[in-house]
C-alpha cells in the first residue's frame, strides 16, 4: 500500500459486502478516512473495519433524510467530504408485463435515486474543498442492455447518463465523475442471491463464467478486489484529468458475440 490517499475523506454505498466492501477495504488501507453506508450491516466485518477505522453507519440510502443525516454525520465527524462511491444496488430478473409498481421503484430507487440523493447532499462538501471525485459502480447491463433483464438494464443506463451530467455540471468544480460497469462479480449478494435460486448452482457459475470471453479463458468470475482497484484509480490523482467515462470490467462481455 501507498497511502495515496492519506488526509482524504470517502463515502462508500452498500459498503458491507461484496464490491462496496472490497472498496472500503482498499480505500482504508490507502490511508483514506472511509465511512460506510448501508442498510444492513455485516456482524462479519466489525473487526477488521475497527482495525482498518471504517466508521459503518445503518442508512437506507433510498431515503433522502436518512441520506441526509448519513452525510451530515461523516461531514460533522471528518470536516468534509473527497470521495464518494455510490455502490449499492439490486437486481431484477423480470420482463416488464410482470413487473410491479413496486418492483420498479426498487430497482429504479436502489440502482439510481439512490446514488442522486447521496451526491445531492454531498456535492456541496466536495465543491467547498475544492475539488473531489465521485464513482458510480454500474454494469455491463448499462452499456447495453439485456434481454432478461430489462429493468436492472435500465437503471444502469440511467446511472450511466448521471455520471456523464454530473462530470459536465462539476467540471468547474475540480469534481469529476467516472463509472465502473462491472460483469458478473464473484462473492457478492447479487450472484450470490441468483446461484442460490437456480436448479444447478454449478451449472449456473459455468454459465455466467462463460458468457464473458475472458473469464472463461481463466476459468473464473471477476473478483471484487479486481473491480476496487479501478475505483482506487478512478479517485487517484493518476486520473486527475479523467471524467465523464466508463470503465468496463466484464472479461470482454459488452463486446459482442465472443467465439467459440
Amino acid at each position: 500500500m501507498t497511502e495515496s490517499l492519506k488526509g482524504r475523506v470517502a463515502v462508500v454505498t452498500g459498503g458491507s459486502y461484496g464490491i462496496g466492501r472490497a472498496i472500503a477495504r482498499l480505500l482504508a488501507r490507502e490511508g483514506a478516512e472511509v465511512y460506510v453506508g448501508d442498510r444492513q450491516l455485516a456482524d462479519e466485518n466489525r473487526r477488521e473495519y475497527a482495525a482498518l477505522a471504517i466508521d459503518q453507519w445503518l442508512c437506507d440510502i433510498c431515503d433522502g433524510a436518512q441520506v441526509k443525516a448519513w452525510i451530515d454525520h461523516v461531514i460533522a465527524s471528518a470536516g468534509g467530504i473527497d470521495i464518494l462511491v455510490n455502490n449499492a444496488g439490486i437486481v431484477l430478473v423480470k420482463q416488464i408485463p410482470e413487473t410491479s409498481e413496486a418492483e420498479w421503484e426498487a430497482v429504479m430507487d436502489t440502482n439510481f435515486k439512490a446514488a442522486f440523493l447521496v451526491s445531492k447532499y454531498a456535492l456541496p462538501s466536495m465543491i467547498g474543498r475544492g475539488g473531489g471525485a465521485i464513482v458510480n459502480i454500474a454494469s455491463n447491463a448499462g452499456i447495453l442492455p439485456r434481454a432478461h433483464d430489462p429493468v436492472y438494464s435500465t437503471s444502469k443506463g440511467a446511472l450511466l447518463a448521471l455520471t456523464r451530467s454530473l462530470a459536465l455540471s462539476h467540471s468547474r468544480d475540480r469534481i469529476r465523475v467516472n463509472a465502473v460497469c462491472p460483469g458478473p462479480v464473484a462473492e457478492t449478494r447479487i450472484i450470490e442471491g441468483q446461484l442460490a435460486s437456480a436448479e444447478d448452482a454449478l451449472v449456473a457459475t459455468r454459465q455466467l463464467i462463460e458468457a464473458s470471453p475472458l473469464a472463461k479463458a481463466y476459468g473464473r468470475m471477476i473478483s471484487p478486489e479486481e473491480v476496487a482497484q479501478a475505483v482506487l484509480y478512478f479517485v487517484s490523482d493518476q486520473a486527475r484529468m479523467v471524467t465523464g467515462t466508463s470503465l468496463a470490467i466484464d472479461g470482454g462481455k459488452s463486446l459482442g458475440v465472443p467465439p467459440h
